[in-house]
């Protein structure tokens, strides 16, 4: 049976979101994974947003006909991630729980958002939000 495809939307202008979605390893978990940039114009960008989705919030899993994001998708990636690797054993431990997930992930935003701002980078959803 084929792997099923699972979509990660994520700040392609982010350093640390770069390297996450890098080091996690899916494809050696046997996954099928397309990363796709939230500034790009791809359709499913836009209808993330259209849903009422801020991507500048968190990242978006697409995977087994349903959405996931922020913490909800950092808790998917962990368990669905290779277990090799020091990366991802210390990214399993911190996100399989869906509670420490949910406490931690904010905190990540926030760095981000931090980063964003010395970097002189605008956020995702535009200069206004600088």
């Amino acid at each position: 049976m084929p792997a099923e495809r699972l979509t990660i939307i994520y700040d392609g202008e982010c350093p640390f979101c770069s390297a996450y979605v890098t080091l996690l390893r899916l494809r050696e978990a046997g996954r099928l994974v397309e990363l796709v940039d939230a500034r790009s114009d791809d359709p499913r960008v836009a209808e993330a947003q259209a849903a009422g989705i801020d991507l500048d919030e968190g990242m978006v899993i697409l995977w087994g006909g349903r959405r996931y994001t922020g913490a909800q998708a950092v808790h998917v990636l962990a368990l669905l991630s290779s277990t090799g690797g020091v990366f991802n054993r210390i990214q399993r431990w911190l996100f399989r729980s869906p509670r420490l997930a949910s406490v931690l992930y904010p905190w990540l935003v926030r760095g981000r958002r931090l980063w964003l701002h010395l970097a002189r980078r605008r956020r995702i959803g535009g200069p206004e939000k600088f």
